[in-house]
């Protein structure tokens, strides 16, 4: 029995998986104040009489705050403990979103939706600091593509649970009941979320595992104005002279590009160039984010598991990265078939390669200097978010009422820069030196 005993107690605990359900499910309520304006834009526009400029405007003014509040949101992810900044975003920003469905006019709308993609900034940022404070290397891979799964489940099916919400409701409980969601979560993250070494339930194998694997279990140790001090240029300077950085930021650019275009063309172009209904066009634009979470789940574990059979840690981030990136050119099969059946493969190919690739971040762990992870997520971060603002501009240029060929032609081309940028500039994995 004594035996027993102290086998149980020198057996690593398993906490840092109800960390990774933590981040997955914030992650979740991320994506769903994400794509809840998509949905509740048709009714809210006939209630308030929008243009089409206007809900056009309505609908960038996330990106816009989201991508300028990155550089902002890593500064402070890198002063400010996981457990207060995440609890604090959660709260302001579902506080705007629920306000959003209360809001009586086009300009108090577009505040609000301002101040939603401000406030989401740091999150990506803080889920990177805490995959690298509470996971080993190894399973660093596997753990951010379980997280990052949570934003395909939140656009592939929530989506439907939001139409629904609406039409047995109104559009304004689409923000309401949203806001309120987040709300509880932030509360819930505020009480269960903790450092490693301050975790209830966590034992010293497990600190010990998580350390030895490369894990930063003390990143918040010593927290104080003295460790931490203000932002000097010379910090940029360094998150922005470094080759290995570039390559991840360019890449996650082109990366990214892939999912704005599904997030803002891809319906326009099933319904404007294919011909089909909205009911048909909504259930077949779904199949993509399902197999875009097929591909962000396998990478994980494949990532991980050649990490286990020896494989170099480069070899292992960033093969699946390549070859996700590289199966985005089946996107250019669209161009030659009049076959719907196969450009929803050709599609549905394209966006597993994306989700095959999006364990990106687990780059920024093992690439960005540790003093400055947070500036480093959050230029990684802001650099890719661009393309929220590029994609829809440039295929809107490039595509004419008859034609969206270009279109197919532009993402391809913009996945082989990805390809390159991986292959040359990032190089062999290794942690940056200021």
């Amino acid at each position: 029995m004594t035996q027993l005993k102290t086998q149980m107690t020198t057996r690593p605990t398993r906490m840092r998986y109800i960390i990774a359900l933590l981040l997955f499910i914030t992650v979740v309520i991320n994506y769903m104040d994400r794509a809840n304006l998509s949905i509740a834009m048709p009714a809210l526009s006939q209630e308030f009489d929008l243009t089409t400029g206007q809900q056009g405007l309505l609908l960038s003014a996330f990106g816009w705050t989201y991508a300028a509040m990155q550089l902002p949101g890593g500064w402070l992810v890198d002063r400010v403990r996981p457990r207060v900044l995440y609890a604090s975003c959660l709260v302001l920003w579902s506080l705007a979103t629920l306000f959003m469905g209360i809001s009586g006019g086009f300009i108090a709308l577009i505040i609000l939706r301002l101040l939603v993609g401000g406030f989401e900034a740091p999150a990506y940022p803080i889920n990177n600091k805490v995959a690298t404070a509470w996971f080993p290397e190894r399973e660093r891979g596997r753990v951010i593509a379980f997280y990052t799964s949570g934003q395909f489940i939140g656009l592939a099916l929530l989506t439907p649970v939001l139409s629904w919400l609406q039409t047995v409701l109104t559009w304004h409980w689409v923000f309401i009941l949203t806001g309120v969601v987040g709300i509880i979560w932030a509360s819930i993250w505020w009480f269960v979320y903790r450092e490693p070494r301050d975790k209830s339930g966590v034992n010293q194998p497990e600190i010990d595992l998580i350390a030895s694997g490369g894990g930063l279990v003390d990143i918040e140790s010593g927290a104080t104005k003295e460790t931490k001090p203000k932002l000097k240029w010379s910090d940029v300077k360094v998150v922005l002279s470094r080759r290995k950085l570039w390559g991840i930021y360019l890449g996650q650019f082109c990366l990214t590009s892939t999912l704005w275009f599904f997030l803002t063309w891809f319906p326009t172009y099933l319904v404007d160039y294919r011909g089909m209904d909205y009911i048909e066009s909504g259930f077949m634009a779904s199949l993509p984010f399902i197999a875009a979470l097929v591909g962000v789940l396998l990478s994980g574990w494949v990532s991980d598991l050649m990490v286990k059979k020896g494989l170099s840690l480069g070899t292992a981030r960033k093969l699946p990265i390549i070859i996700g990136l590289a199966m985005t050119v089946f996107m250019l099969g669209a161009n030659y078939t009049d076959s719907t059946a196969l450009v929803i493969v050709f599609m549905s190919i394209a966006f597993f390669g994306n989700g095959f690739a999006s364990i990106t971040w687990s780059l920024v762990s093992a690439l960005a200097p540790e003093r400055l992870l947070g500036l480093t997520g959050g230029m990684f971060n802001f650099i890719g978010n661009l393309s929220s603002i590029a994609t829809p501009i440039v295929i809107g240029f490039l595509v004419t009422d008859i034609d969206f060929a270009p279109a197919f032609i532009y993402m391809a081309a913009i996945t082989i820069v990805g390809v390159l940028s991986y292959v040359f500039l990032v190089g062999k994995v290794e942690r940056v030196e200021e």
